[in-house]
């Protein structure tokens, strides 16, 4: 099946150490971002909540102290929901590299161009504002999880990951209009990658290299749908 096949190529290219230094590279500053917003967090509430409060049952207690390390212990738990947004945002600063390899790697004759600065701005922006909603929505919806709302949720996150990431992998060789078609007449396929994505980053501390992942098994979904890996390609390109 071609998406299961992007897919597991993808997840093959992430271990080729030319791809690797990336993942680690994104998760180094995911996690120095999390070390210093924790730390900032503590600083804030240390010197500036009030330092003593009166419990009923409990008595007098440093209210800084307690809010401080209360912060401290519970911030591993929200970073288990804010880590994907956040790698997604330093994937934006790798994506186009992960895919320039691995056409480097797979595609060396069908390699694409790098978007524009302003470019690719907007297209990291709309990947972490994607990643962000899934994460948003899920903790919305999981006190009301009902039969359907798995279908739903990962329905509707699968055709917005899967437009945004494949958008980005085939606008490095068309133009915009080109690749709306292009993803449209492909529309199951991509939805479904996208779906696959979604619940991979529902997952905690796996969803950490999924955004990578993702740009690498999209662009090998755009070549292999556009049939750019031979002479033969079906698909202009611009």
């Amino acid at each position: 099946m071609t998406v299961l096949r992007a897919l597991a190529l993808g997840w093959a290219d992430l271990l080729r150490p030319r791809i690797l230094s990336l993942v680690l590279a994104g998760l180094g500053l995911t996690l120095l971002l999390f070390l210093a917003l924790q730390a900032l967090i503590f600083w804030l509430i240390r010197h500036f909540v009030p330092g003593e409060a009166t419990l009923p049952w409990i008595g007098r207690i440093d209210l800084g102290d307690t809010l401080s390390w209360g912060a401290l212990a519970l911030f591993p738990l929200l970073g288990i929901f804010l880590m994907a947004p956040v790698a997604a945002g330093f994937a934006g600063l790798f994506t186009d590299q992960v895919a320039d390899r691995v056409e480097d790697i797979h595609y060396p004759a069908r390699r694409g161009r790098a978007p524009d600065f302003l470019d690719g701005v907007l297209e990291s922006l709309a990947v972490v504002a994607a990643v962000l909603l899934v994460t948003v929505v899920s903790l919305i919806l999981t006190p009301f999880a009902g039969p359907l709302t798995p279908i739903l949720f990962f329905g509707a996150n699968g055709w917005l990951l899967g437009r945004e990431f494949f958008q980005m992998a085939a606008r490095r060789h068309m133009d915009g209009a080109a690749a709306t078609a292009l993803r449209q007449a492909n529309a199951g396929q991509v939805t479904l990658a996208g779906a696959l994505v979604a619940v991979a980053l529902s997952i905690p501390l796996v969803n950490i290299a999924v955004p990578l992942l993702a740009a690498a098994a999209f662009t090998h979904l755009f070549h292999l749908i556009s049939g750019s890996d031979g002479p033969d390609s079906r698909y202009a390109r611009g």
